[in-house]
């Protein structure tokens, strides 16, 4: 299943890859990236993770993958799932090495291990993991089939993929306010505190070019994904999708 890789990048004047863009972005805001994310969502961020993780408690989960980990949140709060080894790969070094050591200093590197890796070119056998969970990692595919291909491959037959991923919401009036506050306040404090000019303008621009999160879950039953679901958060601020292998 092919598909074009993703046109909305980082850096529009730049001619190198979005994959390249990606991470050239992340590691230039790497170190304010937890504050920022953090402070634009009033902190939301956080409930979404644990939700997300509570999602997965009904599954028997002792090996996990996180990909695009970032910092290593989402792997940090995977471990309320009590599993036994959890691998977090990125594309950026800066957010690695924030992540490992945030980690360290939490005593949980015997539990996690982060490294460099590719979403879609999964450096892991096939069937290896219980669960591989995405947070706000998937918009940054270059080829958003092929990454999720990669995932289904290295999933254990019956294991679980679950990803939390911005959306767009569409009640009135809300979807107006969020829409100012997405689009305006939001890439100026970014702009501001990142010193980086399009990280906080990409943000925006990737959510819209995402799919809907019906045309999500067709990709991922076409893909080969079973008893797939979706949680709508916040007003559809944020959506979780799961489905099974």
């Amino acid at each position: 299943m092919s598909e074009q890789p993703n046109t909305v990048v980082p850096y529009k004047g730049d001619d190198s890859a979005k994959k390249e863009q990606v991470a050239k972005m992340f590691n230039k805001i790497s170190k304010k990236y937890d504050f920022l994310n953090h402070f634009l969502s009033m902190g939301i961020d956080i409930l979404w993770r644990k939700k997300s993780i509570k999602i997965l408690k009904k599954y028997p989960i002792e090996h996990l993958l996180d990909v695009a980990t970032g910092t290593g949140d989402f792997a940090l709060e995977a471990l309320a799932l009590n599993p036994k080894k959890i691998n977090g790969i990125d594309i950026s070094e800066g957010m690695l090495s924030v992540g490992k050591k945030k980690i360290e200093k939490l005593g949980k590197d015997d539990v996690i291990t982060l490294e460099l890796g590719d979403s879609e070119n999964l450096q892991f056998e096939d069937d290896t993991f219980d669960a591989v969970i995405v947070a706000f990692g998937v918009r940054n595919f270059e080829n958003l089939n092929k990454g999720i291909e990669e995932i289904l491959r290295v999933l254990k037959p019956g294991g679980v993929f679950l990803v939390l991923e911005f959306s767009q919401p569409h009640l009135f009036p809300f979807k107006q306010l969020y829409n100012f506050y997405f689009n305006n306040v939001l890439p100026s404090i970014g702009k501001l505190v990142s010193k980086d000019n399009s990280a906080y303008t990409y943000l925006p621009e990737s959510v819209k070019a995402f799919p809907s999160s019906k045309e999500f879950l067709v990709l991922l039953e076409k893909i080969g994904f079973k008893n797939t679901k979706w949680h709508s958060l916040t007003l559809g601020i944020s959506s979780i999708y799961v489905g099974e292998k």
